[in-house]
C-alpha cells in the first residue's frame, strides 16, 4: 500500500491516466483483501461450530450418532445462549438505568440463533452428517485449525433430512425383525 501512496504522490495531476490506474490498483487491492478476510471468519465460525459438536460427542465413542442423536445435540446447540440470556435478562430487570445494557450481546445472540433455527428448519445448516461414520471420523482426525475446516466435506443438515434418517433406520429395523421371524 505503501508503495502505491508513493506512485501517487509521484502523478502531476489528479485526473491523470497514471493516477486512474493506480486507485484502480489499490480499490482492487483493497477488495481482494476483504474478500480473503469473509473467507477467513467464516471458517473461523465453522471452526468454533465443529468444535463445539466435537466437545459434545463422547471422546471414547466410534460409531456414528442416530438422527435421533443428532436431532438431540442440534437441538443443545441451538440451546448454547439460553444462560447468557437469562443472566441479561436478570441484569435487565435490576433498576431503571440498566435496561439497555447488554442490549448490543442480546440482539447478537437472538438474530444468530433466529437464523441458525430457520436454516435447521428450511434448507438446512452447513455441518459434518455425524450419522455417517467417515464423516465422524474426520471430525474425530480434524485438528482443530480454521484453516483445515475447508478440507472438510461439510453437508447441508435439515430437521427433514433427520426424519428421512429416521424413516429408513425403521424400515431397516422392521426388515431385520421380520427376516429373523422368517428364519425361526
Amino acid at each position: 500500500m505503501t508503495n502505491l501512496r508513493k506512485e501517487l504522490e509521484k502523478c502531476k495531476h489528479p485526473n491523470s491516466r497514471k493516477t486512474k490506474a493506480l486507485g484502480k490498483k489499490a480499490r482492487r487491492q483493497n477488495n481482494k483483501h476483504k474478500v480473503r478476510l469473509g473467507h477467513a471468519i467464516k471458517s473461523n465460525i465453522m471452526g468454533e461450530k465443529l468444535t463445539w459438536f466435537l466437545g459434545h460427542i463422547a471422546e471414547e465413542r466410534t460409531a456414528p450418532l442416530s438422527p435421533q442423536e443428532f436431532e438431540d445435540l442440534i437441538a443443545l446447540y441451538l440451546q448454547r445462549f439460553d444462560e447468557e440470556l437469562a443472566q441479561i435478562a436478570l441484569k435487565q430487570s435490576i433498576g431503571k438505568h440498566r435496561a439497555n445494557q447488554h442490549a448490543a450481546r442480546k440482539d447478537v445472540i437472538t438474530i444468530t440463533l433466529e437464523k441458525e433455527r430457520n436454516e435447521y428448519q428450511s434448507g438446512g445448516m452447513e455441518l459434518l452428517n455425524l450419522c455417517d461414520p467417515l464423516k465422524l471420523k474426520m471430525l474425530r482426525d480434524w485438528d482443530g485449525s480454521a484453516l483445515s475446516v475447508q478440507h472438510l466435506k461439510l453437508d447441508l443438515v435439515s430437521h427433514n433430512m433427520l426424519q428421512r434418517l429416521k424413516k429408513q433406520g425403521e424400515e431397516v429395523e422392521s426388515s431385520k425383525t421380520d427376516e429373523k421371524m422368517e428364519t425361526a
